[in-house]
């Protein structure tokens, strides 16, 4: 790789060992990716939390937060100090709740080392947003700035919807970007590689954030890693049905960047998209389709009387936790169901302030931050059968979690928490 002034001094250790060990990362990252060059960010997302077991282990014999950093972000063989983050990085989201880890049935010890590793992380400069929605709490690129994210669902929305470039990083290759400023420039941060691979022509006329999840997911399944371009729609989506898009196409197929005609900043026309170039195959999008992926995503249901309701995921905005308490306002959760609602912190604050809470509190719901039961492991004692609104989350409960899942509207899913029952179908 050729390496710049000042990307040479860091891998001689100039700036201390611990951007050393970050630069050394991200050059065998960059080789054996092909990539030519490494080039600036200051725009970093990451996961360094210490909830998993084997992190939780490392930490306990070492007693160092750095220790765990050292081996498990930088991929040393020996423990360095680790200096202030160099990217303006903030973290995304973490392995529990500390207001509802208990209610979570977190152990004890796990809650007390999740808030050393907080206090680990603001030490050396990383945003405490713990969420998987940077972008609806500050974090809103440009178009054009080259990023270092985790987190699939943020990946494709930043890439998509607001043009900015990036891959789905991991934890070693985001550490690294945030203490370097550097990431290796491959996949998505050239122009070549973002352009459109397969059309989609949208003949259903796509509105609800249940059929967008459906769109995203039944698209994802089908082109895989590639990137869609999707022409015919005819409704303007607002963020949250786009979110919603974006995260059940990179469940389903590991997408990371998609394209919708006249919408997106990289497709005001279908030439553009696909730069002049024929797409490798044309897929269409229309009734049939849409019942396939609501079929595929409802697989794992069998049994109708529902244990837990999951909503947020990935993370509410504002407006969603406003829709969920005109759903639930002056109702009561059944005995029998647990409702658990997810936003980022920094958007309960105002939920809190809005009233939002209160109604969720007092219909027999939770509204929780910082985590969700795929990533966390975490839900209630006893779950068999859950329902939510996220095809993501439809897509890893099943495996992750080894429970029946429902996916339908958010309505759907308010109803069966009041009911108990599930009832939801595909209109």
């Amino acid at each position: 790789m050729k390496l710049t002034d000042d990307e040479k001094a860091m891998l001689d250790g100039k700036e201390g060992p611990g951007r050393q060990k970050a630069m050394e990362l991200l050059v065998r990252y960059g080789e054996a990716l092909g990539a030519e060059k490494l080039v600036d960010t200051n725009n970093v997302c990451v996961a360094i939390g210490a909830s998993g077991p084997f992190l939780r282990d490392m930490a306990d014999k070492t007693g160092s937060l750095d220790a765990v950093f050292s081996e498990f972000s930088l991929d040393a063989g020996e423990v360095v100090e680790i200096p202030e983050v160099k990217a303006c990085t903030y973290h995304l989201i973490q392995g529990l709740d500390p207001d509802h880890w208990e209610i979570e049935g977190v152990d004890r010890s796990v809650y007390e080392l999740h808030l050393k590793g907080l206090a680990f992380a603001a030490r050396i400069g990383i945003q405490l947003m713990n969420t998987c929605t940077p972008y609806l709490v500050g974090n809103v690129p440009v178009k054009g700035e080259h990023c270092a994210w985790m987190e699939s669902s943020a990946v494709i929305y930043a890439n998509s919807v607001l043009g900015a470039r990036m891959n789905c990083e991991g934890r070693e290759s985001g550490a690294a970007a945030a203490l370097a400023g550097k990431i290796p420039y491959w996949g998505y941060h050239l122009d070549q590689n973002r352009l459109g691979t397969h059309l989609v022509e949208v003949e259903y006329d796509v509105e609800s954030v249940m059929d967008w999840n459906l769109l995203g997911y039944y698209v994802g399944e089908i082109v895989q890693e590639r990137v869609p371009v999707m022409n015919g729609i005819r409704r303007l989506p607002n963020l949250s049905k786009l979110k919603h898009c974006g995260a059940a196409a990179a469940s389903s197929g590991g997408v990371e960047l998609y394209h919708i005609v006249g919408l997106t900043p990289e497709a005001h026309t279908l030439e553009q998209a696909f730069g002049g170039k024929k797409p490798v195959a044309t897929l269409k999008f229309g009734p049939d389709e849409r019942r396939v992926a609501y079929q595929n995503l409802n697989s794992s249901g069998k049994e109708t009387a529902v244990d837990f309701v999951m909503l947020g995921c990935p993370h509410y905005s504002v407006e969603q936790v406003g829709e969920v308490c005109k759903l639930l306002k002056g109702r009561r959760v059944n005995p029998n169901t647990n409702l658990w609602v997810f936003t980022p912190r920094a958007l309960k604050d105002i939920a809190d302030r809005n009233g939002y809470t209160e109604i969720i509190t007092n219909a027999g719901g939770i509204l929780m931050t910082d985590t969700c039961p795929a990533l966390a492991h975490v839900m209630p004692k006893g779950t068999r059968v859950a329902a939510t609104d996220s095809g993501k989350q439809a897509h890893y409960m099943p495996a992750i979690l080894g429970v029946q899942t429902w996916f339908g509207s958010t309505r759907d899913c308010i109803e069966a928490a009041i009911s108990g029952q599930w009832r939801g179908e595909l209109a």
